[in-house]
């Protein structure tokens, strides 16, 4: 016959069990924290160099991270310099905040004798938030490379955003007509000429998405308009 017990045992037993579980969950976000904040910092750096074409494995990203990239700033709205350290900018944290409140991070970095000014992106995609970074070239019109990435966008749909294949079409594309009004680089469907200098091909299947990337590029790149004037 199984052994019954009363309902306090049962109470004091779950009790004690719920407590071991959250001590032992704790200690291990505990542990973990700093492996996970050097993951993060390393992606960041990987996905900061994938910008500018430079393709490393994430463990190797710090090593030469600072190869490439030259000298950082922080700008507010007006495209002066503020004190800070742009690598440790939470471009999450600053999106929400008023323009005025705002820190923009910029990292200077020198290809092929070339200086590319990279510039982090933050926006909304269908599911959730997305990222990403555009660089340069130094007439401050011409996007060297892209790299972008998801939270939680449709796999084998607007997921593609994070794949190089479409990163590459952003390369080359102009942010200023001719007359030098701002344009951004737009995402549309149903084919683009490839000398349309503002116009990439959307993905297949994922408007909402890349609708989303489009915003992104054309409010993240816009904020920086007043560095780039006084270059």
């Amino acid at each position: 016959m199984a052994k019954k017990y009363s309902n306090r045992y049962i109470f004091v037993y779950a009790s004690i069990m719920v407590v071991v579980v959250a001590l032992v969950l704790s200690l291990l976000a505990t542990l973990l924290q700093p492996i996970q904040e050097r993951n993060i910092r390393l992606e960041k750096m990987q996905n900061i160099l994938a910008s500018i074409n430079i393709e490393v494995e994430r463990e190797e990203s710090a090593d030469v991270f600072y190869d490439y990239i030259v000298q950082t700033k922080i700008l507010d709205q007006e495209g002066e310099e503020m004190e800070g350290d742009a690598f440790e900018v939470d471009l999450e944290d600053e999106i929400r905040k008023d323009l005025e409140e705002r820190q923009m991070p910029l990292y200077i970095t020198e290809v092929e004798e070339d200086t590319l000014y990279v510039l982090p992106l933050r926006g909304a995609g269908l599911w959730g938030p997305i990222w990403g970074y555009v660089s340069l070239k130094s007439d401050f019109n011409t996007i060297a490379g892209a790299n972008f990435d998801h939270a939680s966008e449709t796999p084998g749909l607007g997921s593609q955003i994070a794949d190089e294949e479409f990163e590459s079409r952003f390369k080359g594309k102009k942010i200023y007509d001719q007359e030098g009004n701002y344009r951004a680089v737009d995402v549309v469907k149903n084919g683009v000429d490839p000398d349309d200098p503002h116009r990439v091909d959307a993905i297949t299947g994922a408007t909402m998405t890349c609708d989303g990337v489009a915003d992104m590029l054309y409010e993240g790149i816009r904020v920086y308009e007043p560095y780039f004037n006084k270059q």
